[in-house]
Protein backbone atom coordinates (compact mmCIF):
# COMPACT_ATOMS: atom_id res chain seq x y z
CA UNK A 1 0.00 0.00 0.00
CA UNK A 2 2.66 2.37 0.78
CA UNK A 3 4.62 1.78 -2.34
CA UNK A 4 1.01 2.49 -4.59
CA UNK A 5 0.50 5.75 -2.39
CA UNK A 6 4.28 6.74 -3.13
CA UNK A 7 3.93 5.78 -6.63
CA UNK A 8 0.97 8.23 -6.94
CA UNK A 9 3.16 11.22 -5.61
CA UNK A 10 5.80 10.62 -8.19
CA UNK A 11 3.43 10.17 -11.25
CA UNK A 12 1.60 13.37 -10.12
CA UNK A 13 5.23 15.05 -10.65
CA UNK A 14 6.11 12.96 -13.71
CA UNK A 15 2.81 13.56 -15.86
CA UNK A 16 2.22 17.02 -14.92
CA UNK A 17 5.35 18.64 -16.23
CA UNK A 18 5.04 16.16 -19.20
CA UNK A 19 1.52 16.73 -19.86
CA UNK A 20 2.98 20.86 -19.86
CA UNK A 21 5.33 19.89 -22.70
CA UNK A 22 3.02 17.98 -24.24
CA UNK A 23 0.55 20.89 -24.16
CA UNK A 24 2.72 23.43 -25.76
CA UNK A 25 3.40 21.45 -28.31
CA UNK A 26 -0.17 20.51 -29.65
CA UNK A 27 -1.39 24.08 -28.37
CA UNK A 28 -0.94 25.80 -31.91
CA UNK A 29 -2.39 24.40 -34.78
CA UNK A 30 1.28 24.23 -36.05
CA UNK A 31 3.97 24.22 -33.76
CA UNK A 32 7.07 26.98 -34.46
CA UNK A 33 9.63 25.03 -34.73
CA UNK A 34 11.84 26.32 -32.38
CA UNK A 35 8.85 25.27 -29.39
CA UNK A 36 9.32 21.59 -30.92
CA UNK A 37 13.49 21.86 -30.64
CA UNK A 38 13.09 22.82 -27.09
CA UNK A 39 9.99 20.72 -25.78
CA UNK A 40 11.50 17.74 -27.47
CA UNK A 41 14.97 18.54 -25.56
CA UNK A 42 13.13 18.95 -22.20
CA UNK A 43 11.35 15.85 -22.18
CA UNK A 44 14.67 13.74 -23.27
CA UNK A 45 16.77 15.18 -20.66
CA UNK A 46 14.36 15.37 -17.69
CA UNK A 47 13.29 11.83 -18.65
CA UNK A 48 17.01 10.96 -17.13
CA UNK A 49 16.62 12.54 -14.05
CA UNK A 50 12.82 11.08 -13.80
CA UNK A 51 14.60 7.80 -14.25
CA UNK A 52 17.19 8.15 -11.49
CA UNK A 53 14.62 9.61 -9.38
CA UNK A 54 12.71 6.55 -9.80
CA UNK A 55 15.61 4.51 -8.52
CA UNK A 56 16.05 6.33 -5.53
CA UNK A 57 12.13 6.53 -4.10
CA UNK A 58 11.06 2.93 -4.82
CA UNK A 59 14.66 1.52 -3.68
CA UNK A 60 14.23 4.13 -0.60
CA UNK A 61 11.08 3.23 0.39
CA UNK A 62 10.63 3.76 4.00
CA UNK A 63 7.88 2.62 7.23
CA UNK A 64 5.54 5.66 6.47
CA UNK A 65 2.14 6.47 8.42
CA UNK A 66 -0.89 9.10 7.89
CA UNK A 67 -0.31 11.13 11.05
CA UNK A 68 -1.09 14.42 12.15
CA UNK A 69 1.51 16.19 10.18
CA UNK A 70 0.40 15.12 7.04
CA UNK A 71 -3.34 16.01 8.28
CA UNK A 72 -1.93 19.78 9.06
CA UNK A 73 -0.10 19.95 5.67
CA UNK A 74 -3.30 19.43 3.83
CA UNK A 75 -5.63 21.86 5.65
CA UNK A 76 -3.23 24.06 5.31
CA UNK A 77 -2.80 23.89 1.30
CA UNK A 78 -6.77 24.15 1.36
CA UNK A 79 -6.62 27.25 3.30
CA UNK A 80 -3.70 28.59 1.49
CA UNK A 81 -5.31 27.71 -1.87
CA UNK A 82 -8.48 29.69 -0.86
CA UNK A 83 -6.97 32.58 0.99
CA UNK A 84 -5.12 33.49 -2.14
CA UNK A 85 -7.43 33.32 -4.45
CA UNK A 86 -9.43 35.48 -2.28
CA UNK A 87 -6.53 38.36 -2.08
CA UNK A 88 -6.03 37.79 -5.77
CA UNK A 89 -9.82 37.28 -7.24
CA UNK A 90 -11.73 39.24 -4.54
CA UNK A 91 -9.09 41.74 -3.24
CA UNK A 92 -7.18 42.71 -6.61
CA UNK A 93 -3.53 42.04 -5.74
CA UNK A 94 -3.24 39.65 -8.61
CA UNK A 95 -2.47 36.21 -8.48
CA UNK A 96 1.82 37.08 -8.56
CA UNK A 97 1.66 38.95 -5.17
CA UNK A 98 -0.82 37.39 -3.34
CA UNK A 99 0.61 34.22 -3.98
CA UNK A 100 3.90 35.71 -1.99
CA UNK A 101 1.96 37.62 0.65
CA UNK A 102 0.56 34.18 1.80
CA UNK A 103 4.01 32.21 1.22
CA UNK A 104 6.22 35.38 2.83
CA UNK A 105 3.44 34.94 6.13
CA UNK A 106 3.59 31.50 6.19
CA UNK A 107 7.16 31.38 6.38
CA UNK A 108 7.24 33.94 9.26
CA UNK A 109 4.71 32.58 11.26
CA UNK A 110 3.63 29.49 10.26
CA UNK A 111 7.48 27.62 9.65
CA UNK A 112 5.95 24.05 10.81
CA UNK A 113 3.11 24.39 7.69
CA UNK A 114 5.13 27.58 5.23
CA UNK A 115 6.05 24.48 2.54
CA UNK A 116 2.79 23.35 2.44
CA UNK A 117 0.93 26.74 2.74
CA UNK A 118 3.28 27.69 0.28
CA UNK A 119 2.16 24.93 -2.46
CA UNK A 120 -1.62 25.76 -1.67
CA UNK A 121 -0.85 29.46 -2.49
CA UNK A 122 -0.11 28.52 -6.23
CA UNK A 123 -3.18 26.78 -6.51
CA UNK A 124 -4.83 29.92 -5.66
CA UNK A 125 -2.87 31.43 -8.30
CA UNK A 126 -5.54 29.93 -10.57
CA UNK A 127 -7.55 32.30 -12.61
CA UNK A 128 -11.36 33.08 -12.08
CA UNK A 129 -12.16 32.49 -15.99
CA UNK A 130 -10.86 28.83 -15.18
CA UNK A 131 -12.47 28.32 -11.39
CA UNK A 132 -15.11 31.26 -11.22
CA UNK A 133 -15.87 30.52 -7.39
CA UNK A 134 -13.47 29.07 -4.47
CA UNK A 135 -15.21 25.81 -4.08
CA UNK A 136 -13.24 24.40 -7.21
CA UNK A 137 -10.03 25.71 -5.62
CA UNK A 138 -10.50 24.62 -2.48
CA UNK A 139 -11.24 21.15 -4.15
CA UNK A 140 -7.57 21.68 -6.19
CA UNK A 141 -6.21 22.63 -3.45
CA UNK A 142 -7.48 19.05 -1.83
CA UNK A 143 -5.90 17.04 -4.59
CA UNK A 144 -3.02 19.20 -4.06
CA UNK A 145 -2.73 18.24 -0.78
CA UNK A 146 -2.85 14.63 -0.90
CA UNK A 147 -0.71 14.91 -3.58
CA UNK A 148 1.75 16.78 -1.46
CA UNK A 149 1.57 13.84 1.06
CA UNK A 150 1.72 11.23 -1.13
CA UNK A 151 4.69 12.57 -3.38
CA UNK A 152 7.00 13.37 0.33
CA UNK A 153 10.14 12.62 -0.17
CA UNK A 154 10.16 12.68 -4.15
CA UNK A 155 12.20 15.11 -6.43
CA UNK A 156 12.82 16.29 -3.11
CA UNK A 157 15.24 19.45 -3.20
CA UNK A 158 14.47 20.34 -6.84
CA UNK A 159 12.77 23.80 -7.39
CA UNK A 160 9.54 24.28 -8.75
CA UNK A 161 8.55 21.13 -7.29
CA UNK A 162 5.45 22.59 -5.12
CA UNK A 163 3.77 24.53 -8.23
CA UNK A 164 3.90 21.35 -9.67
CA UNK A 165 1.62 19.48 -6.88
CA UNK A 166 -0.52 23.12 -7.43
CA UNK A 167 -0.92 22.48 -11.22
CA UNK A 168 -1.68 18.53 -10.38
CA UNK A 169 -4.21 19.50 -8.30
CA UNK A 170 -5.88 22.06 -10.69
CA UNK A 171 -5.52 19.85 -13.53
CA UNK A 172 -7.26 17.26 -11.59
CA UNK A 173 -10.33 19.68 -10.63
CA UNK A 174 -10.41 20.76 -13.95
CA UNK A 175 -11.52 17.30 -15.40
CA UNK A 176 -13.94 16.83 -12.43
CA UNK A 177 -15.54 20.24 -13.50
CA UNK A 178 -14.98 20.06 -17.23
CA UNK A 179 -12.31 23.29 -17.61
CA UNK A 180 -11.71 23.75 -21.38
CA UNK A 181 -8.23 25.79 -21.25
CA UNK A 182 -8.46 28.07 -24.14
CA UNK A 183 -4.58 28.56 -25.78
CA UNK A 184 -3.37 32.18 -24.83
CA UNK A 185 -1.59 34.48 -26.51
CA UNK A 186 1.52 33.23 -27.11
CA UNK A 187 5.00 35.33 -26.05
CA UNK A 188 7.36 36.44 -29.23
CA UNK A 189 10.53 34.51 -29.24
CA UNK A 190 12.15 38.01 -29.11
CA UNK A 191 10.52 38.68 -25.76
CA UNK A 192 13.81 36.45 -24.53
CA UNK A 193 15.81 39.31 -24.57
CA UNK A 194 13.88 40.88 -21.72
CA UNK A 195 12.18 37.46 -19.88
CA UNK A 196 16.09 35.41 -19.88
CA UNK A 197 17.56 38.71 -17.45
CA UNK A 198 14.72 38.55 -14.95
CA UNK A 199 14.64 34.97 -14.28
CA UNK A 200 18.36 34.68 -14.32
CA UNK A 201 18.12 37.60 -11.31
CA UNK A 202 15.37 36.37 -9.56
CA UNK A 203 16.61 32.59 -9.36
CA UNK A 204 19.82 33.69 -8.27
CA UNK A 205 18.28 36.76 -5.90
CA UNK A 206 16.22 34.15 -4.65
CA UNK A 207 19.10 31.58 -3.52
CA UNK A 208 21.73 34.20 -1.87
CA UNK A 209 18.86 35.37 0.10
CA UNK A 210 17.87 31.56 0.89
CA UNK A 211 21.31 30.78 1.55
CA UNK A 212 23.61 33.75 2.24
CA UNK A 213 21.17 35.16 4.19
CA UNK A 214 19.64 32.44 5.98
CA UNK A 215 15.81 33.01 5.06
CA UNK A 216 14.99 30.33 4.00
CA UNK A 217 14.05 28.97 0.09
CA UNK A 218 9.98 30.23 1.05
CA UNK A 219 10.66 33.24 2.51
CA UNK A 220 13.55 34.01 0.07
CA UNK A 221 11.14 33.36 -2.92
CA UNK A 222 8.33 34.94 -1.54
CA UNK A 223 10.03 38.67 -1.54
CA UNK A 224 11.48 38.07 -4.84
CA UNK A 225 7.68 37.63 -5.81
CA UNK A 226 6.15 41.00 -3.71
CA UNK A 227 9.44 42.77 -4.74
CA UNK A 228 8.86 42.05 -8.33
CA UNK A 229 5.29 41.45 -8.57
CA UNK A 230 5.13 45.31 -7.23
CA UNK A 231 7.84 47.33 -8.86
CA UNK A 232 7.82 45.53 -12.54
CA UNK A 233 4.34 46.51 -13.37
CA UNK A 234 4.83 50.04 -12.04
CA UNK A 235 7.84 50.85 -13.89
CA UNK A 236 6.60 48.90 -17.30
CA UNK A 237 3.36 49.49 -17.59
CA UNK A 238 3.18 46.95 -21.25
CA UNK A 239 5.29 44.08 -20.41
CA UNK A 240 5.63 44.52 -16.18
CA UNK A 241 3.14 42.40 -15.44
CA UNK A 242 4.66 39.22 -17.60
CA UNK A 243 8.05 39.90 -16.60
CA UNK A 244 7.23 39.74 -12.46
CA UNK A 245 5.30 36.36 -13.60
CA UNK A 246 8.84 35.47 -15.05
CA UNK A 247 10.50 37.00 -12.16
CA UNK A 248 8.37 34.71 -9.61
CA UNK A 249 8.78 31.72 -11.88
CA UNK A 250 12.44 31.89 -11.33
CA UNK A 251 12.62 32.28 -7.41
CA UNK A 252 11.12 28.96 -7.35
CA UNK A 253 14.49 27.76 -9.37
CA UNK A 254 15.74 29.46 -6.54
CA UNK A 255 14.47 27.34 -4.05
CA UNK A 256 16.46 24.06 -5.26
CA UNK A 257 18.47 22.83 -2.81
CA UNK A 258 22.50 22.90 -3.40
CA UNK A 259 22.63 18.90 -3.50
CA UNK A 260 20.45 18.99 -6.96
CA UNK A 261 21.91 22.66 -7.83
CA UNK A 262 25.36 22.76 -6.13
CA UNK A 263 26.06 26.33 -7.25
CA UNK A 264 24.71 29.80 -7.76
CA UNK A 265 26.37 29.39 -11.49
CA UNK A 266 24.15 26.27 -11.98
CA UNK A 267 21.09 28.09 -10.41
CA UNK A 268 21.74 31.27 -12.61
CA UNK A 269 22.20 28.53 -15.99
CA UNK A 270 18.49 26.82 -14.89
CA UNK A 271 17.28 30.53 -14.61
CA UNK A 272 18.09 30.76 -18.37
CA UNK A 273 16.68 27.88 -19.27
CA UNK A 274 13.57 28.73 -17.31
CA UNK A 275 13.60 32.09 -19.24
CA UNK A 276 13.30 30.41 -22.51
CA UNK A 277 10.64 27.51 -21.10
CA UNK A 278 8.47 30.11 -19.57
CA UNK A 279 7.97 31.79 -23.07
CA UNK A 280 7.85 28.50 -25.00
CA UNK A 281 4.63 27.21 -22.51
CA UNK A 282 3.16 30.24 -22.29
CA UNK A 283 0.01 29.04 -24.68
CA UNK A 284 -0.32 25.87 -22.52
CA UNK A 285 -2.80 25.75 -19.33
CA UNK A 286 -3.44 29.45 -19.44
CA UNK A 287 -5.01 30.90 -16.17
CA UNK A 288 -3.62 27.05 -14.52
CA UNK A 289 -2.49 27.47 -10.83
CA UNK A 290 0.84 26.45 -10.27
CA UNK A 291 2.26 26.62 -13.66
CA UNK A 292 4.62 29.17 -12.80
CA UNK A 293 6.12 26.23 -10.42
CA UNK A 294 5.47 24.03 -12.85
CA UNK A 295 7.71 25.47 -15.80
CA UNK A 296 10.54 25.88 -12.91
CA UNK A 297 10.64 22.15 -12.21
CA UNK A 298 10.85 21.32 -16.01
CA UNK A 299 13.87 23.92 -15.97
CA UNK A 300 15.53 22.19 -13.00
CA UNK A 301 15.10 18.71 -14.19
CA UNK A 302 16.89 19.62 -17.44
CA UNK A 303 19.56 21.15 -15.60
CA UNK A 304 19.93 17.83 -12.92
CA UNK A 305 19.55 15.71 -15.72
CA UNK A 306 22.09 17.40 -18.08
CA UNK A 307 24.48 17.22 -15.11
CA UNK A 308 23.61 13.23 -14.93
CA UNK A 309 24.40 12.98 -18.30
CA UNK A 310 27.65 14.72 -18.53
CA UNK A 311 28.56 12.56 -15.65
CA UNK A 312 27.38 9.42 -17.27
CA UNK A 313 29.60 10.28 -20.34
CA UNK A 314 32.61 11.16 -18.92
CA UNK A 315 32.52 7.52 -16.53
CA UNK A 316 32.06 5.70 -19.83
CA UNK A 317 34.99 7.80 -21.59
CA UNK A 318 37.42 6.34 -18.75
Amino acid sequence: MKRLFRSAGYAALVATPSALLVRTLLAPATAPVAELWVGGGLLFVGAVTVGIEQERVFDGIVEWEFDAADVADVVAIVIAAGITYALSVHAGLGPVVSSALVGLGAGLWLPEVDTAAYCGSFVGMVSPTVFPSVTPVLVAGLLAGVAFVAARGTFTGVGGRLGTLALFGCLTAGVVTGVDYAPSTTLPWTSIVFVVPVTVVGAVATVVASTRFGLGPVVASALVGIVAGVSLPAVLPTLGSVLASAAYCSSFVGMSSTERLETEASVGLAGVLCGVVFVAVAPAFAGAGGKLGTTAFVACLTGVGATELSTTREVFAR
